[in-house]
């Protein structure tokens, strides 16, 4: 599957009812270390993101950190579909070394990359990237 596919399938904004079975495809392309193209990737977090489920948060800091190129075509702000504010609280809460290392990335990344941070903005502005209405 590519990312016209799985846009056609689900649609940028999907219902939340889809949310595990993108997922699940999210887990599968972050374990396939055959691709080279990251659009699909990235387009599942953008998903995820706008689903704004905070336990997804893990899974696209996962995808994030799966190569060198994914840290840096995955955009912060996926992290943070459910807010900033309760991502971070729910880091905060989460024992797990993983989310202690992407509640210190948040930390270092809010002073630039989530002033006036809005979702609805970052949706719009994906929404033009993938030419949706």
């Amino acid at each position: 599957m590519n990312e016209e596919e799985i846009l056609q399938l689900y649609g940028l904004d999907p219902d939340t009812k889809h949310r595990e079975r993108i997922r699940k495809l999210l887990q599968q392309e972050i374990e396939n270390q055959e691709a080279v193209d990251h659009e699909y990737l990235k387009t599942l977090c953008i998903m995820l993101f706008c689903i704004g489920n905070v336990e997804d948060t893990g899974l696209i800091w996962q995808a994030k950190r799966k190569n060198q190129d994914t840290g840096s075509y995955i955009d912060v702000q996926l992290l943070c579909g459910a807010g900033y504010e309760k991502t971070v609280t729910y880091l905060e809460q989460n024992p797990d070394d993983s989310a202690g290392e992407q509640l210190n990335y948040l930390r270092q990344c809010e002073l630039y990359d989530f002033v006036d941070f809005s979702k609805e903005e970052w949706v719009s502005n994906y929404k033009q990237y993938y030419k949706l209405p």
